[in-house]
């Protein structure tokens, strides 16, 4: 058990939130960010408790993290003295281990369809790099990306895999949301990514690190959440003899967890009013930074 409230905020990976309610247990609401995450963890510290909130991406909204970071900046000094965030859900190489896990259920003579609802221009293009490497490291002949609510949509993606040659195809959901099947006759539904008790353990995992560095560190999350989208979007350049950035891909949030530690965070919930916040980390004590985005997950990792 963990002290005070866990609260889920949803992105467009989650319609706002929508498609992860049912997946969740009743102790534990899922809502949109901005005012909605501001008045939920304000009604929750009012109360006393202490608030977890956990940004619920799979990996392609790195604007969710640091939007909610600002949120909780927003709060008073009293109510963030309580609050923390958490490490994301998910990352992108999390993502393509949860899709492989998914792809080997499905058999090797159907043609898969990743989907997920449309982004921006830089979290959908991921999505094909996401749905490339599942592809190379699984089975399946054809592997495509259909966007919801983008280009192309589900039924093109369907149409297209079938102009391949494809019998069947299979509808992958690289996201939260599972979008309705375009034509029955010719493919259908996988289902969820995660099933409701994977989505449990792995947000057990990210409250119990969450609170685990608070109580070590006094690292609310706050900071590394407001760096999450530092390299999302555009490149740019320094104009005349500069040199330009590109678009990363390697915005997952770094994982501070150190492996083998288990710290029992509700022994302290929260620093009582004015106590000293200990030194931060400087991530410099053996605790492992984020995966290289080439080492890819084993699909029997669910963390």
């Amino acid at each position: 058990m963990f002290p005070g409230r866990v609260v889920a905020v949803g992105g467009h990976e989650s319609d706002g939130g929508r498609a992860v309610r049912g997946l969740l247990g009743p102790q534990v609401p899922c809502v949109a960010g901005g005012r909605e995450l501001f008045r939920c963890v304000s009604e929750s510290r009012a109360r006393g408790e202490p608030v977890c909130v956990v940004p619920m991406t799979l990996g392609r909204d790195p604007e969710l993290v640091a939007d909610a970071a600002r949120t909780l900046l927003a709060l008073s000094a009293e109510d963030r003295a309580g609050t923390v965030l958490a490490e994301p859900f998910g990352t992108a190489g999390h993502l393509v281990g949860w899709l492989r896990a998914a792809a080997s259920r499905v058999a090797a003579d159907k043609a898969l369809l990743v989907t997920a609802p449309s982004g921006d221009p830089f979290v959908d293009a991921d999505l094909f790099r996401i749905a490339r490497l599942v592809r190379q490291y699984g089975r399946h002949r054809t592997v495509e990306v259909a966007l919801i609510g983008g280009d192309p949509d589900p039924a093109e993606g369907v149409r297209r895999c079938r102009a391949l040659g494809e019998r069947r195809v299979v509808l992958l959901p690289a996201s939260w949301v599972t979008p309705p099947v375009p034509d029955p006759e010719h493919c259908a539904s996988a289902g969820p990514l995660l099933p409701a008790p994977a989505v449990a353990g792995v947000l057990d995992a990210r409250v119990r690190e969450a609170w685990g560095r608070y109580d070590r560190f006094g690292d609310d999350g706050l900071s590394r959440g407001l760096s999450a989208a530092h390299d999302h979007g555009h490149a740019h350049s320094h104009g005349p003899g500069g040199h330009a950035h590109e678009p990363s891909h390697t915005h997952e949030p770094h994982d501070t967890h150190t492996p083998g530690t288990h710290h029992d965070p509700h022994t302290h919930p929260h620093r009582p009013e004015g106590a000293v916040a200990p030194p931060r980390a400087h991530r410099a004590d053996g605790t492992h930074r984020g995966a290289d985005p080439h080492d890819l997950p084993s699909h029997r990792s669910l963390r």
